[in-house]
């Protein structure tokens, strides 16, 4: 298992000019260690990132969008894989941090947790590739072809809490930043 924000900091290395959505504990990691006017965060929407996602790639399919998402949160909305899967954008790579819990709700435990197999729904959903990561090395390896790959993309990505980073719940909701967003996309 590796630590959510090492996992990060590991893709803010590597990442380019992705429009990244990133929920609840990612998104609140996510602006810390690769702040971005790409960047797409947000909480209070709970299953919702991969929908918004959804739609950022069908809009902008000139634009690589990663998701990272949450297995607590993918489980208020499994019926987005379907819909995924069936949309086919290939620009689309779904990252889902599965931690077993509910984290930002007190790391209350998912139903069945450790028990499901996220990739192979996605995979039963028409997603053309999926992974399943537990290590950083190999997240490390991996992600430079996961980055070029067609989509829809899943990656699982068996992740813990690393370290503490400072919640700014203003920046997730600020229309200054939801503006600086929307202007940067229509500027590249």
């Amino acid at each position: 298992m590796m630590k959510r924000d090492d996992m990060l900091k590991a893709f803010a290395r590597q990442r380019k000019d992705e429009i990244v959505v990133a929920v609840y504990m990612a998104a609140q990691e996510l602006t810390h260690i690769s702040p971005s006017e790409l960047n797409y965060t947000f909480i209070g929407a709970m299953g919702q990132g991969s929908s918004h996602a959804l739609g950022l790639a069908l809009g902008r399919p000139d634009k690589k969008v990663v998701v990272f998402d949450g297995d607590g949160s993918l489980l208020m909305n499994l019926g987005s894989l379907v819909t995924i899967g069936n949309q086919a954008p290939k620009n689309y790579i779904h990252c889902l941090c599965e931690n077993g819990c509910y984290e930002t709700n007190g790391s209350v435990p998912t139903p069945n947790s450790g028990n499901i197999k996220f990739a192979e729904f996605a995979k039963t959903a028409g997603y053309k590739k999926t992974y399943e990561i537990a290590e950083l090395a190999e997240w490390e390896k991996q992600l430079p072809e996961i980055l070029k790959q067609e989509g829809p993309v899943f990656v699982t990505l068996k992740v813990e809490p690393g370290e503490t980073y400072p919640e700014n719940f203003p920046r997730l909701y600020s229309n200054e930043y939801r503006e600086k967003f929307r202007q940067t996309l229509a500027k590249s």
